[in-house]
């Protein structure tokens, strides 16, 4: 069975078809236990790779080498109104993120993950559903498969606005061996080899950067990254895979800094106002994949996973509002340990004639923790806030349909129960103003929905409509019993896609999206809070149009109306407009470039609209030219990337709150408070492939 689906470029082996034939040759083996069986070379199907919604987007390896190196969020940027911005002057901290009108701070509303693994923190110190993945290695990521919506059933807690999935390698053809560095001290060395590439399957990875980074106080950002991956297939029907990756880094962080200061020509728009911002993290992972595949059409498949995190954290949003002698510097720490799973089977199966495939599963999550909020001057405690030991559990089984009901009319669909436990405990006494303790529990089913019409003349049409949930803080859910733990969204979505012609490919996606319960950020605690329903509608339009073989022009453009349901007021920091395009070159000779250009549009600061924040665009050019090189030496590329390459003053993170310096009102004084973008900034480098 292969589905009619939308031809995309993307490939993918036609399951069912590599099931059929791996079944007839084992009921061959099975009936004629003769040594004379003629055993068939491995047959790989190839065919295009279905989608359940216009808005899907797979970025695969091919347009992710031509990014600028080392930040492994930058790659989300390829699909359609994903934005992410250095949220703090330095790399160090997870990155905000912008998405169909949420400003998601660093992953509330997105669901993270690398191999099915989540990576998203519940009730972090931070601020909930924080998703840090300065530890993922870009090059070592086949594709990331982007999903928006709450339309997909494999995905729960913090899949409102979407979700992405981070998918590794199993091996290299040739180890890769690069060097390269830039503006601001900037150094980077990535090594990956695969010893082994056939039945055993190898592959490691080891990566160094540092920058100081264009700030007055330099950043001093250091990250260390390894990954060890083993892939076996132990028999005809089964794969196993094992990976482990390891993660150090450490940072100084400039700040969000007040415009006012910058105007007044006070303060460099690259200074700090408090240069012991900053911290340190540390993340080690394993996971285990493996599947099975039984005669019949069958498949029982197990994904296991374990993570440590640490993470330690200083920062001063206000300066001296709430404390005018020592300052408001805040001390944030989480250590955890995190386990769980996804476990399952998946059946092909017939059904009034046509074909379907029926994933029944459990996903299991329990996150061991122990966080901690004080006050501090110049990294030195000053006092506890709150310190609480968190036991949190989720229980979600689901199960999923794929069924094409007609040659044009395919469905995509099902649900998911998601069982929550908190359990809290306060470590802090007395001594603390805020005290949370108790146990609560709570549960929320989602249902998804997905029809796929066509193709038509080479062109598909979508519905999609489904619900969702992100959850709420441990600490907040057992100190009031009357809040919501699990706001839900309900979203709704009809789309487009066409090709109707082999070099051209438009997407066209409308969208409407309710959250239960809002969460905004709180700039005095560097945290979020709840806050009423709000309702996001909105449009994203896409063209891929290849007229020369080597040359390949892109542009997406989405617009997006966030407001509070109660109100109508404007959601701030919400994106309204972004625009992202490219053109890319890869002629004969070597040479491959691409010029890019990222645009996000003024936004709400505040609910009223009468503050709005900075818009900027910006172009990035990257360059990889392949050396002429004697054929025993392997294969030398030279690569050359320039971030911001009309040097324009622009703002990443940008936020509307008060804050005091010395001499203000003891009240604060209202602002905007921002984190520079980076000034045109060169990286190259060399790659050398090594021959096999």
């Amino acid at each position: 069975m292969c589905f009619q689906h939308f031809p995309s470029r993307q490939r993918a082996v036609c399951l069912p078809t590599v099931v059929f034939v791996g079944l007839l040759g084992a009921g061959f083996a099975s009936g004629h236990e003769r040594e004379d069986v003629t055993v068939l070379e491995e047959m790989q199907v190839v065919g295009e790779r279905p989608v359940a919604a216009s808005s899907e987007r797979i970025i695969i390896d091919d347009e992710m080498i031509l990014q600028p190196q080392g930040r492994p969020a930058d790659l989300l940027r390829l699909a359609p109104g994903l934005i992410t911005l250095e949220h703090s002057g330095g790399a160090g901290k997870a990155d905000q993120y912008l998405l169909r009108g949420f400003d998601a701070d660093h992953g509330t509303d997105l669901a993270l993950h690398v191999d099915g693994m989540p990576i998203n923190m519940r009730s972090h110190a931070h601020g909930q559903g924080y998703g840090d993945i300065n530890f993922i290695i870009p090059e070592t990521i086949e594709e990331i498969s982007v999903k928006k919506g709450p339309y997909h059933v494999e995905y729960g807690d913090f899949a409102t606005a979407g979700a992405a999935n981070y998918i590794t390698r199993e091996s290299v053809p040739n180890t890769v061996v690069q060097a390269g560095g830039g503006n601001f001290n900037t150094q980077r060395y990535l090594l990956m080899t695969s010893p082994t590439r056939d039945r055993f399957r190898t592959f490691f990875a080891g990566e160094f950067y540092y920058t100081d980074g264009p700030y007055d106080f330099v950043n001093r950002n250091t990250r260390y990254n390894g990954l060890a991956k083993l892939t076996v297939d132990p028999s005809a029907t089964s794969q196993l895979s094992l990976t482990f990756t390891q993660y150090y880094g450490r940072w100084n962080g400039s700040g969000q800094i007040p415009l006012r200061e910058v105007e007044a020509g006070r303060l460099d728009r690259f200074g700090s106002l408090d240069p012991s911002e900053g911290g340190k993290s540390v993340r080690t992972t394993g996971r285990l994949d493996y599947h099975y595949d039984l005669p019949g059409g069958g498949t029982a498949f197990a994904r296991l996973w374990a993570q440590y995190y640490y993470l330690s954290l200083f920062t001063n949003f206000t300066f001296f509002l709430n404390d005018p002698i020592n300052g408001d510097g805040i001390e944030q720490t989480d250590r955890r340990w995190l386990s769980g799973g996804d476990v399952g089977y998946r059946q092909i199966f017939r059904l009034l004639d046509q074909e379907g495939i029926i994933t029944a599963g459990l996903q299991t999550r329990f996150d061991k923790v122990r966080v901690r909020l004080g006050t501090q001057h110049k990294r030195e405690a000053l006092a506890i806030t709150q310190e609480s030991d968190l036991f949190e559990a989720s229980y979600s089984p689901y199960l999923k349909l794929d069924l094409q009901f007609r040659p044009w009319l395919r469905f995509v669909g099902g649900g998911r129960v998601d069982v929550f436990t908190y359990n809290v405990d306060d470590r802090c006494g007395t001594g603390c103003s805020v005290r949370p303790n108790g146990t609560a529990s709570d549960a929320i089913a989602s249902g998804k929905a997905n029809l796929i019409f066509g193709p038509w003349s080479r062109t598909e049409f979508f519905m999609n409509a489904g619900t969702g949930f992100h959850s709420n803080d441990a600490r907040d859910v057992v100190m009031n019993s009357s809040a919501t733990t699990l706001p839900k969204a309900i979203g709704y979505e009809l789309g487009i896609r066409s090709q109707p012609w082999t070099w051209a490919e438009f997407l066209a996606t409308f969208w409407l999206l309710d959250l239960q319960s809002e969460l905004v950020f709180v700039g005095d605690e560097g945290t979020t809070e709840r806050r009423g329903k709000t309702r996001r509608l909105g449009t994203e339009f896409s063209t891929r149009v290849t007229p020369l073989e080597w040359l390949t022009i892109r542009g997406d453009i989405t617009y997006t109306h966030a407001e509070f349901r109660k109100t109508g007021d404007s959601v701030p920091l919400a994106p309204e407009f972004t625009a992202f395009s490219s053109v890319t070159a890869r002629l004969p000779m070597g040479l491959s470039s691409t010029l890019q250009m990222l645009t996000v549009g003024s936004r709400a600061g505040i609910e009223d609209r009468s503050v709005l924040l900075e818009p900027f665009t910006i172009f990035d050019l990257v360059l990889r030219y392949r050396i002429p090189v004697s054929p025993p030496t392997g294969r030398l590329e030279a690569f050359l990337s320039i971030r911001n390459l009309t040097d324009t003053d622009w703002r990443q993170a940008q936020f509307f709150y008060e804050s005091r310096l010395p001499g203000e009102p003891a009240g604060g004084v209202s602002d905007i408070h921002f984190v520079p973008g980076t000034p045109r900034m060169f990286m190259g480098g060399l790659t050398w492939f090594l021959p096999e």
